[in-house]
């Protein structure tokens, strides 16, 4: 009986550190990320059109010559964002990420319609 108790006990503490192993580290940030909040968030908005715009292909939502042209309009917003981060000594402002957004949004739009 003390030795059943003692087995689980055992069990949920392993689980627990298990877990909170892996939350604590799937929600760390690396430097580059702490030190650059702005690019992160745009760049992770690029990625994630990046996916849709292949899903949305596959799926047959847009065709060949779309998606291209989307992906096209994406490396476009990626290399404006290098570009201005270039000009703040890596960072970008709060300005420009509201420009970065404002194209993001509209290719965003043309994803799916």
């Amino acid at each position: 009986m003390f030795s059943n108790r003692l087995t689980k006990f055992a069990t949920v503490a392993f689980a627990a550190t298990l877990l909170a192993g892996s939350a604590g580290t799937a929600f760390a940030d690396t430097p580059w990320q702490e030190d650059h909040p702005r690019r992160e968030e745009v760049n992770n908005r690029l990625n994630n059109q990046d996916r849709r715009i292949n899903q949305e292909r596959r799926e047959g939502e847009i065709s060949r010559g779309q998606a291209r042209q989307l992906h096209r309009e994406d490396r476009h917003i990626r290399n404006e964002e290098r570009r201005m981060a270039a000009r703040d000594g890596g960072h970008i402002t709060r300005a420009d990420q509201r420009i970065l957004n404002r194209q993001e949004n509209h290719v965003s739009r043309q994803i799916g319609r």
